[in-house]
């Protein structure tokens, strides 16, 4: 009995392992489409062949990115076992499995299988039945998700298996191999495997090629089902048999959107920039910003890195042969005692919270900028350098926008937008018939760039403080730890310190089992008073008057606070703040605007440095209810200049004492720093004193000759000052340390007007005080300009050159005022005897005026016989210097 159930068992596995290999088998041939060439097939006897096709087994592959068709594969195996256990279960007709062929890019399992039957259509439909019950009996057929909502469908046409990118839509392109089937057969066909929207008529194609329609489904599902039940199916109809053959259709049409949009660009293009706008601002700007935050706290800077500095203290300064003192230019003893007072005044703005701009402004050479570096040094806050003189040597407007990007750290940018905006603004007034408006006009990129800027520098402020603070707080722990530990050992000392751990060694009580515990000492404990007692008796007995030590930590922590509050303020210095170069009013106003908008907003200190006074006019404009915080810086007196100089040439190893004659070379130089720097270099490269000063004096006669009278004729004209204007400013300041400014002003060569001597102070040929608000007195651009204008007016043959040119200028002026008077004199001739005459005693209104014009005619007379004369005395000069 029990070898025969052994048998038993034997044989049923050996059959199961014998379809597990079939199912195997099946499961490897993906591509196979050499089936039969007919969706039934007959066998012996009555046996029939057909496919069944039963869809959601796997997920439907909607394209090659759909991750989940990595599931079915994972699932297969165990899938189809129990697919094939479920269907063998039906034995009607003598139901039996030939093959299963998963097709997983549509989701669904082919089931090859044999029945008998000699009413097959019959047959079919009841086969069809008793596997949805059996399905149903035991809750739907197994699936990937678990939710066994499979159906089972009879393969009408032939199954058609392909590994093509062809992925599942919700439409079916169905082509007819034979005549047109009507709209009708095809929804009768088609509509059993689920809803549908539309069906396309069929449209004329060319010769050779099959008519077709489009089915649209309402579900993917349903489109696969119709793709693998009616490929390949025979339509006969009275006309004749037609063959149907299917294939998706994408829902999109190759290139439809690209036809679309380039058929559409009054809505495509706006909508293209924006976006690109839109990006701009969301990834670019942080981007930037944080690309300004590293230059200002120097992350990207290779000499601020731990190792590097490592490797300079123990390796590169070890083995080099020569080290570079750094030159020291910070403020030392009574050599810079002028400069004190700006100092002071620059650091006292740096200490209090920022309301205003500081205008920084003085004569050209005399040391501002080295002031400031060394103020910024000695501080240690991080600063901004914005250089106005880089700005305005751009020659186009990307040139300018690229300089500043490269000064504020601004990355990235895209300078070529600019040709690219222009190129659309072209394309769109072919197209639409406008501009597009795109692009962005200077002002408003600077104005982009310096609001990055401005976010940044919050940022650096904050990254500082919260940096300062932790430094404070790590500072007061360690001097609270410091104070504990003194108190402790002053208990030590005292023998009234109690360690509780000891009580865990000695087993006191409950104090041994948690080993924590502090005893404090009693009344009865005679004579040991704690330090807690005698500190706060020394509090009480201080008096009552004075403030509390928690007051006063309070009070310390608010000064600290405040004292953060400022330090951490990030400067920005914008240094050569002059109405020069091409985009001066574009550049110089957005700066101006910025300055005032990061102290008014206490974002930052803003040292804004000029070599002129006057460019304080447009940073009072963006400041109009606040006084801009002026800073002047003048040049050294003659002691401290020879100081200066002396300290210097001692430093350089020139230790020898300055005679007098040297010390009057130095005094004719003046108290300009980039003079006496220029003297100190020719001292030092083996000048004498006095060839130093007078090669200095012998090069400005040259500068000053180009920049005031210009080079040539063509030069002459693009000044904005005539040159006998300039001829009588130098003859004057020649003879006189400074001049009047209203005098200057009413001078024949000037006439009133103002603005050749405000362009003369632009181009630091001549420099101008104020008094009360208002020019008050002329001096020479440079102190070394006074002798450099005693130099020219004394060259007799450039004097004679220059004092012609005035004087036929002149002339022509007088000879004009003769002619205007001998035109009045005939008019009065005229009415002098149509005017009634009076009493003896009182004179005609005609003769008095003829009286005053005759004089005037005489007074220019003589002025023009009196400057011919001296043009002829002028002009032998010339013929003696030639």
């Amino acid at each position: 009995m029990y070898s025969s159930a052994f048998n038993l068992a034997t044989r049923s596995l050996r059959s199961l392992s014998t379809q597990t290999r079939r199912i195997h088998t099946s499961t490897r041939v993906f591509t196979d489409t050499s089936l039969e060439t007919a969706s039934t097939s007959k066998l012996d006897g009555d046996s029939q062949e057909r496919w069944l096709f039963i869809d959601s087994v796997f997920p439907i592959r909607l394209g090659i990115w759909d991750l989940r068709h990595y599931i079915g594969i994972l699932r297969e195996e165990n899938l189809l076992e129990r697919l094939h256990e479920r269907l063998e279960a039906v034995k009607t007709h003598d139901f039996h499995i030939r093959e299963l062929q998963p097709y997983q890019k549509d989701g669904g399992v082919f089931v090859r299988f044999t029945y008998t039957a000699r009413d097959h259509q019959s047959a079919l439909e009841t086969l069809q039945t008793d596997l949805q019950l059996e399905a149903t009996k035991h809750g739907g057929l197994p699936s990937w998700s678990g939710l066994n909502y499979c159906n089972i469908w009879l393969v009408k046409g032939e199954p058609f298996l392909e590994d093509m990118y062809r992925y599942p839509s919700g439409i079916v392109h169905v082509s007819f191999q034979g005549p047109d089937v009507p709209e009708e057969a095809l929804y009768s066909l088609f509509r059993p495997c689920g809803r549908i929207y539309n069906i396309t008529a069929p449209t004329p194609v060319p010769a050779g090629t099959h008519r077709s329609s489009d089915i649209l489904f309402h579900r993917v599902r349903s489109a696969t089902v119709a793709r693998n039940t009616i490929h390949g199916y025979t339509f006969s109809d009275g006309g004749g048999t037609t063959r149907l053959r299917t294939v998706y259709q994408r829902p999109i049409q190759a290139h439809a959107i690209r036809d679309w949009l380039t058929s559409h660009p009054r809505i495509v293009l706006p909508i293209i920039f924006f976006l690109l706008g839109t990006l701009t601002y969301t990834i670019f700007d942080p981007i930037r910003v944080l690309s300004v935050e590293g230059k200002m706290l120097n992350w990207f800077d290779y000499r601020e890195y731990k190792l590097y500095k490592w490797l300079r203290v123990n390796a590169l300064d070890r083995f080099s042969l020569t080290s570079l003192a750094r030159e020291d230019v910070s403020p030392q003893g009574d050599i810079w005692k002028e400069r004190k007072d700006a100092e002071s005044a620059v650091r006292s703005y740096l200490s209090d919270l920022p309301s205003t701009v500081a205008f920084l402004h003085g004569p050209q050479g005399s040391g501002k900028s080295r002031m400031l570096e060394a103020i910024i040094r000695d501080t240690g806050r991080k600063a901004l350098v914005i250089d106005c003189a880089e700005l305005n040597r751009a020659t186009s407007d990307t040139h300018l926008v690229s300089a500043l990007a490269q000064q504020t750290g601004y990355r990235p940018i895209f300078t070529f937008l600019n040709s690219v905006n222009n190129m659309v603004d072209v394309a769109t007034v072919g197209l639409i018939g406008q501009k597009a408006g795109f692009k962005s006009s200077l002002e408003d990129q600077l104005k982009q760039i310096l609001e990055v800027t401005g976010t940044a520098l919050k940022k650096v402020n904050h990254s500082l403080r919260t940096s300062a603070q932790r430094a404070v707080k790590a500072a007061q722990q360690a001097e609270a730890q410091q104070a504990e530990e003194a108190r402790t050992r002053a208990r030590i000392r005292a023998g009234t310190w109690h360690d509780p751990r000891l009580d865990c060694i000695a087993g006191n009580g409950i104090i041994s089992e948690l080993g924590v515990g502090d005893e404090l000492l009693e009344s009865y404990d005679g004579g040991f008073t704690t330090f807690d007692v005698m500190e706060k008796y020394e509090v009480n007995s201080s008096g009552g008057g004075e403030k509390t030590s928690e007051e006063l930590a309070k009070q310390q922590r608010r000064n600290v606070e405040d004292m953060q509050a400022v330090g951490t303020l990030p400067i920005v210095v914008i240094k050569n703040y002059a109405t020069r170069g091409v985009y001066k009013e574009e550049l110089l106003g957005v700066l101006a605007h910025w300055a005032a908008s990061l102290a008014e907003n206490q974002i930052a200190h803003v040292i804004v440095v000029s070599d002129n006074r006057e460019n304080a006019k447009l940073l009072a404009r963006a400041l109009p209810s606040k006084p801009l915080n002026s800073i002047a810086l003048y040049d050294a007196d003659a002691p401290t200049a020879l100081s200066f100089v002396r300290r210097r040439l001692h430093d350089a190893g020139i230790t020898s004492d300055l005679m007098p004659a040297q010390k009057k070379a130095i005094e004719r130089l003046g108290g300009r720093t980039s003079d006496l720097e220029r003297l100190i270099h020719k001292v030092c490269s083996g000048r004498c004193i006095e060839e130093a000063v007078e090669d200095i004096i012998a090069s400005g006669v040259g500068e000053l000759r180009k920049k005031a009278f210009g080079g040539d004729i063509d030069d002459a004209k693009s000044l904005l000052w005539s040159r006998e204007q300039a001829w009588t400013m130098l003859k004057q300041l020649a003879r006189k340390a400074e001049l009047p400014y209203y005098e200057v002003l009413l001078d024949a060569s000037f006439k009133g007007d103002e603005l050749p001597l405000r362009a003369m102070e632009h181009a630091e040929i001549i420099s101008i005080s104020t008094q009360h608000g208002r020019p008050s007195m002329i001096r020479p651009g440079k102190p070394v300009f006074k002798y450099v204008f005693e130099r020219l007016v004394n060259d007799p043959v450039f004097q004679a050159t220059q004092d012609i040119a005035l004087n036929e200028k002149l002339i022509s002026s007088a000879e004009s005022t003769v002619r205007t008077c001998e035109s009045e004199l005939s008019t009065l001739q005229g009415l002098s005897k149509a005017e009634p005459s009076f009493w003896w005693f009182r004179r005609r209104a005609t003769s008095e005026r003829k009286e005053y014009l005759l004089k005037k005619m005489r007074y220019a007379q003589t002025k023009i016989q009196t400057l011919e004369k001296r043009n002829v005395e002028l002009k032998r000069v010339l013929t003696k210097g030639v």
